[in-house]
């Protein structure tokens, strides 16, 4: 009877109640070490959504797969605002150190096409500019021509 459950959960906020626990109580699985071991893995997500798949054997072992949240979700929640701006080439909403968009690059890495934490940078910086993020106060467009340049290859190639 070897399964597999999908869900949706609060990151580093899992509970044995809906979503999982109903999922996860006809299983032969122990319903909290599994809630124990994605609080674990999903930690770093605090206060988002994050997809998980529990993949489930007959003599109750588990192994759990974290997907991770939006590139611009993550840049909404480590920069703290709630909706990007209606016009982003001209109405800034926030802006990024370098070294938040290198957190979120490392966060989103596994998930995009990059092969390094540059590359991944300058993906989550596309991102900025289509929601009107700024990165040090320049333009995220800009951002990307200064990487390339070598810019932050101190910090985001150390």
């Amino acid at each position: 009877m070897a399964g597999t459950i999908e869900a949706l959960v609060p990151g580093g906020k899992a509970n044995p109640g809906p979503p999982l626990g109903p999922e996860l109580g006809p299983t032969p699985v122990n319903v909290q070490d599994v809630v124990s071991e994605i609080n674990e893995q999903t930690a770093a997500f605090d206060g988002m959504e994050v997809p998980i798949t529990v993949e489930y054997e007959d003599d109750g072992s588990f192994t759990i797969e974290v997907g991770v949240p939006p590139t611009a979700a993550l840049i909404k929640d480590e920069v703290g605002f709630e909706s990007g701006s209606g016009e982003p080439q001209k109405n800034f909403v926030a802006d990024m150190s370098i070294e938040q968009v290198k957190k979120v690059a490392e966060q989103k890495i596994s998930d995009l096409l990059a092969y390094d934490v540059k590359n991944a940078a300058k993906e989550v910086a596309g991102t900025c500019a289509s929601l009107g993020v700024t990165i040090e106060g320049n333009d995220a467009r800009e951002f990307k021509k200064r990487v390339d340049e070598g810019e932050y290859d101190d910090v985001l190639l150390a």
